[in-house]
């Protein structure tokens, strides 16, 4: 049994966490502080990939990071190329999760109550110091899950991985492609046994979602 398409699958899902993680909260953090048209223009941008075909997704980035492209050669004279490399699956992973955790952790920063950082303020702390030990703690549980939710995205893409990495067994492979690709050929069993542990992960991380979501919903504990 080859396992590679999960390996890949589980290192371009986690790898584009980390930058949709650092990417969504800055931009969610800057984003909530903006008047509400410039709030309402940028929201349209920034989300646009979950509302695009990610095929769609898929050739906008090969417009950009074809190796025909200006920005594509030049990142190939750097030996870095996007098209058909596995880390070019955690770009294309990346654009497509980053509107879940920029929308999650929005939603996260605008529930904060500002008091608390005012009253850090009144005692002298630096905005970064109220960032990370007084607003992300309050926001934690939103942001947990908007991270949970982008590496399911990751980890699940297909349509904007395909068209910028296409499909390598050994090199580019991720769970859906191979699905795709034993459908294709005809290998039923091996695509129902993909099929399972795309599921099995997947329920995995809806389990793992509410878990994060319960304390928020049910309140105190007496």
């Amino acid at each position: 049994m080859d396992w590679f398409p999960l390996y890949n699958s589980l290192r371009i899902a986690a790898l584009s966490s980390v930058v949709v993680f650092f990417a969504g909260l800055a931009a969610a953090y800057y984003a909530a502080r903006l008047p509400r048209l410039v709030k309402g223009a940028l929201d349209a941008v920034l989300t646009l990939p979950m509302v695009l075909p990610p095929t769609v997704v898929g050739y906008l980035l090969l417009l950009v990071f074809g190796n025909k492209r200006p920005l594509g050669q030049l990142l190939a004279n750097f030996d870095i190329p996007f098209v058909m490399t596995w880390y070019g699956g955690v770009l294309a992973a990346a654009v497509v999760a980053f509107p879940l955790m920029y929308r999650t952790a929005r939603g996260a920063f605008e529930s904060f109550d500002a008091t608390l950082a005012q009253a850090g303020q009144t005692l002298g702390l630096s905005n970064t110091f109220i960032f990370w030990r007084i607003r992300m703690p309050a926001c934690r549980q939103g942001i947990l899950a908007g991270v949970v939710l982008a590496f399911a995205r990751a980890l699940g893409e297909y349509g904007a991985t395909s068209m910028l990495i296409g499909y390598t067994p050994g090199r580019t492979a991720t769970i859906s492609t191979t699905v795709y690709q034993l459908w294709r050929t005809g290998d039923d069993a091996g695509a129902l046994f993909w099929v399972l542990v795309n599921l099995g992960i997947s329920a995995a991380v809806l389990l793992t979602v509410n878990w994060l979501e319960r304390p928020a919903k049910g309140g105190p504990t007496p």
